[in-house]
């Protein structure tokens, strides 16, 4: 049960938490083959975005007992993410006021293999699509270069996100390393308008190319969960079409156009998930590169 479902979570829009758990409910059947097994970063709202939120990871009390839970090593002792395996445990979260559903890139049992690779494209400023949707489709024919086929969502905030499904053969240390490699070439192509300078007042205004969702604990925005931002945006997987023709930007997408959307596409990152690229290949084509 939804407790105070009349609660405010987007003020400007009127969106209630009932309202944001019935899209996750409705949302379920497409979401929870990408949210399976991997181990969560809930981004809690107990006052809605007009106040500050927070992160948590660990659930260790006032927690059903049928919530699924992997516990994780950390610097000096452990972390008990929860797992959100079917509906309930979706619902679960949004009673927690959590809006926004961060995971790690790999999944129980084999938390130390990431079976995901992703990039995150994060621009300085907001007014230049043109250079972010170059940035993308630059990013996805350098991966086809090196033999690996990409998906890309809708970031729900300021970018997107690339994603190169893995065949879980490679730990979190050698992923990071192959993504960092690929970043680097991909901005030595494109010093003018993109960085891997993490601060952004060493970006001079460039698009950040950010690698950093593949270490050990690091965590990625989830496929179709909500944005803590104004308008409720969701982080949407799109074609890559879609993002050619400039028809889909980073907030195209929202919590409550999300049951149209589905409905005329489905599951557009449905075949990645059938998709088992191995990086021995590509590590050895990017030396050359």
């Amino acid at each position: 049960m939804i407790t105070h479902p009349e609660k405010i979570m987007f003020p400007d829009e009127g969106i209630t938490k009932g309202e944001l758990a019935s899209y996750y409910e409705a949302i379920a059947p497409v979401m929870l083959p990408h949210l399976r097994r991997r181990p969560i970063t809930m981004e809690r709202f107990h006052r809605g975005i007009g106040a500050p939120g927070f992160f948590q990871k660990d659930v260790v009390k006032g927690f059903p007992e049928w919530l699924k839970r992997v516990e994780v090593p950390k610097h000096g002792g452990t972390v008990h993410h929860p797992i959100a395996n079917d509906v309930r445990s979706l619902l679960w979260l949004a009673n927690q006021n959590s809006i926004t559903i961060h995971v790690w890139p790999s999944r129980v049992p084999h938390v130390h293999n990431p079976d995901i690779c992703i990039f995150d494209l994060d621009p300085s400023k907001e007014d230049d699509f043109d250079t972010l949707r170059a940035a993308a489709l630059r990013l996805r024919d350098l991966l086809e270069d090196l033999g690996l086929r990409s998906w890309i969502k809708t970031s729900g905030s300021k970018g997107f996100h690339i994603a190169v499904p893995l065949n879980g053969k490679s730990d979190f240390s050698e992923v990071a390393h192959f993504a960092h490699a690929v970043g680097r070439v991909i901005v030595s192509r494109d010093p003018e308008n993109l960085t891997q300078e993490f601060h952004k007042v060493d970006r001079s205004g460039r698009i950040l190319v950010d690698t950093g969702r593949n270490g050990y604990s690091a965590t990625y925005a989830a496929a179709y969960t909500v944005r803590a931002k104004p308008g409720a945006p969701v982080s949407a997987p799109c074609t890559w079409e879609e993002v050619e023709r400039g028809d889909v930007r980073p907030r195209t997408f929202t919590l409550r156009t999300m049951a149209q959307r589905i409905a005329a596409t489905g599951d557009l990152w449905a075949d990645m998930l059938k998709k088992k690229q191995s990086l021995n290949r590509p590590k050895s084509v990017l030396r050359s590169v």
